[in-house]
């Protein structure tokens, strides 16, 4: 079948018609959560003092909140930006304690069902949308996702290979794409994942963003034939299948993985908490209920230990790794873990530096861009300071759109401006490694 007129060659990584309107029907978008989330909040606070911070940790703990940011409620202080999802039923509670203690508070979203449905694709939307083929403009389900994988396999075997490197808690295959030409048995490598966090659904959105692009550009772009002759891109669209799939049919701001706990009823563990470097320590969690939850040992969870391990096997040649993640509008470095310098800053800085101005000559879309650490929060045991521990000189965390007007509900119109932009991000960050940094 061929699409757009274009020869095979040069083809898009599109999906058969026949298959996209079957996965139309895939049940599992904002109309299928029961309005769960009706008359929900989300509420923006900025405590002024350690003993305003203090409060809100006090009341957090009493209510039921989810927090967006920052991902633990021990990362609240004094002058961080709090974003709070609170249930109906707790709003009420919440906002009269604020009032009562003059904290300073705005509501970002009054109605989060109504923001929900209004920036959703609904299945009629996404069928009068994808008439030409498959669309990368609209946020897709793992199946989806996984069905496009197995078409690019077939469809451009010259630069994709697709393969295996696992099963999730739940038995899903842990798929990779291998991008890039064939051009020599050794090749630098970077590693490339997305949907660590499974409510962050612009991450899997960017990872199909970016291997359509370098399959579009190949021939006519300089730079991206230059990256795929001469580095290897392990790609991996969605690295938390099990939370990612939940997210779309149960709960749509589900973070964590699935696994089950035999002490506890809650499930599921931080993926990127759970890696060997300062484990469980500061800025992740013990109690098998919190978000920020680090699990019973370190790559306690299937797919954080089946990447460590593909890392580990291929660490020689992997030279970069970048994560994508939402929402925050920042490019972040190591160390995540502590306040200290890394070895290579000078190189790694630079390259930060130039990416984000290169992200920010597109659209004017400004990312704060440093050391995790300072720049976002600390956090233990995560999988860029993990990577750059074991021998990845270049790791990066990339926290996309926007700073919190949608958060985690980017709708589905700024996927192609936040993918076009980052996509440049990345590039720059490519070419830096190609040029200058060994």
């Amino acid at each position: 079948m061929e699409f757009l007129g274009k020869p095979r060659s040069q083809r898009a990584a599109f999906l058969p018609l026949c298959l996209l309107f079957l996965k139309i029907l895939h049940p599992g978008h904002s109309h299928l959560y029961s309005s769960r989330y009706a008359s929900d909040k989300v509420i923006r606070l900025i405590p002024n003092t350690e003993e305003e911070a203090y409060a809100l940790k006090k009341i957090y703990q009493q209510l039921k909140v989810d927090l967006w940011q920052p991902s633990s409620i021990s990362q609240v202080s004094e002058g961080t930006v709090t974003d709070v999802h609170i249930p109906h039923n707790d709003s009420r509670a919440l906002l009269a304690f604020l009032q009562e203690t003059n904290i300073h508070y705005k509501i970002l979203m009054e109605d989060l069902q109504k923001v929900l449905e209004k920036g959703s694709s609904l299945p009629t939307q996404r069928s009068r949308r994808s008439v030409s083929g498959y669309n990368y403009e609209v946020y897709h389900s793992l199946e989806e996702i996984q069905n496009w994988m197995h078409h690019l396999n077939k469809t451009h075997s010259g630069l994709i290979h697709m393969f295996s490197i696992g099963k999730s808690y739940e038995g899903r295959s842990l798929f990779v794409l291998k991008l890039g030409r064939r051009s020599r048995a050794y090749k630098r490598a970077v590693w490339i994942d997305c949907g660590i966090h499974a409510r962050e659904w612009i991450g899997p959105a960017f990872c199909q963003w970016f291997v359509k692009e370098a399959l579009l550009t190949y021939r006519s772009d300089p730079t991206m034939r230059k990256m795929l002759n001469h580095l290897y891109f392990y790609i991996m669209p969605v690295f938390n299948v099990d939370g990612y799939h939940f997210s779309w049919t149960n709960d749509r701001f589900w973070r964590k993985t699935r696994s089950r706990n035999s002490r506890f009823r809650c499930r599921g563990v931080d993926a990127n908490r759970n890696w060997r470097v300062k484990w469980c320590d500061e800025g992740a969690s013990m109690h098998p209920c919190d978000d920020t939850y680090c699990g019973p040992f370190p790559e306690s969870e299937p797919e954080v230990k089946a990447v460590a391990n593909f890392l580990r096997k291929h660490k020689k040649h992997i030279r970069a790794y970048l994560s994508f993640h939402a929402y925050a509008q920042m490019l972040l470095y190591p160390y995540s873990y502590k306040y200290a310098t890394i070895p290579n800053f000078s190189c790694v800085e630079s390259a930060a530096h130039k990416a984000v101005k290169a992200l920010q000559s597109v659209y004017g879309i400004q990312y704060r861009y440093g050391p995790a650490s300072s720049t976002l929060y600390v956090s233990s045991g995560s999988s860029m300071d993990w990577a750059y521990k074991n021998g990845i000189p270049y790791t990066f965390a990339f926290e996309l759109r926007d700073t919190g007007h949608f958060g985690f509900l980017l709708p589905e119109m700024l996927i192609k401006p936040t993918c076009t932009e980052t996509m440049l991000a990345v590039k720059n960050i490519t070419m830096h490694l190609l040029r200058k940094c060994p």
